[in-house]
């Protein structure tokens, strides 16, 4: 297949736009899982109150709110992980009906733009899905992982293996952590290429929407200020 023809579909600012979001995405969750120290993040803040719960929850007598929590924190990649499925299914089913993707075009008044540049802005959006729900099903194994650990934790708080397997639990956790907000970038960054339906502006404006969004809630929300307040 001659794939210059199929490459004229595109043009430099459609180029320009797919680096934009692909190198936003890679540089944004770099600073995010390794700050400055002058402005940490609110994910690595949240890795020593995960090692602080683990700490208190060998202690904890009963220890049903612990488990309480990681259901939910299981709970919720579940939940996403389910989502991305759905998602995925419904692209592919799109791109497998070119008919579709012209009556597609034809409502957003952008009938000039052929299947196959259709195709690929789609496998765009699918790819970051994809991503997404990669790293939600392996934050929810690893929860899983933590769940066991932490049941291996004894009921002595002195006996010598309690705090160490705490530890060995928090650092798991931490790491089904840093899976989940990996997944939960990725799908925002989807959001950010759909605009590229729109055209390689919308694209643009995607990328920045969503690494703004990103950034404030990690280095200016007001969950990092209550965060980084110190305890009274």
């Amino acid at each position: 297949m001659d794939m210059l023809p199929l490459l004229s579909s595109f043009s430099a600012s459609d180029a320009l736009a797919v680096a934009l979001i692909l190198l936003s995405w890679a540089v944004l969750g770099t600073l995010v899982e390794n700050p400055p120290a002058s402005r940490i993040s609110v994910s690595v803040l949240m890795q020593d109150y995960r090692r602080d719960w683990l700490r208190e929850h060998v202690t904890r007598q009963p220890r049903i709110f612990d488990a309480t929590i990681l259901g939910s924190l299981r709970q919720g990649t579940t939940f996403f992980a389910s989502a991305c499925m759905i998602a995925i299914g419904g692209g592919l089913a799109v791109i497998g009906n070119p008919d579709r993707l012209t009556s597609l075009a034809d409502d957003l008044s952008l009938g000039g733009t052929t299947v196959f540049a259709w195709e690929v802005k789609i496998l765009l959006i699918l790819s970051f899905v994809a991503n997404a729900f990669l790293k939600f099903v392996w934050a929810h194994r690893l929860f899983g992982y933590s769940a066991v650990v932490m049941g291996a934790i004894p009921n002595d708080s002195s006996h010598p293996s309690s705090y160490p397997r705490a530890a060995k639990a928090a650092e798991i956790n931490i790491t089904a952590a840093k899976s989940f907000n990996r997944g939960m970038r990725s799908v925002y960054f989807a959001l950010g290429a759909t605009g590229w339906l729109l055209g390689p502006w919308g694209l643009i404006v995607g990328a920045i929407v969503s690494t703004l969004i990103i950034a404030r809630r990690e280095f200016a929300s007001e969950s990092r200020r209550v965060l980084l307040n110190k305890d009274g």
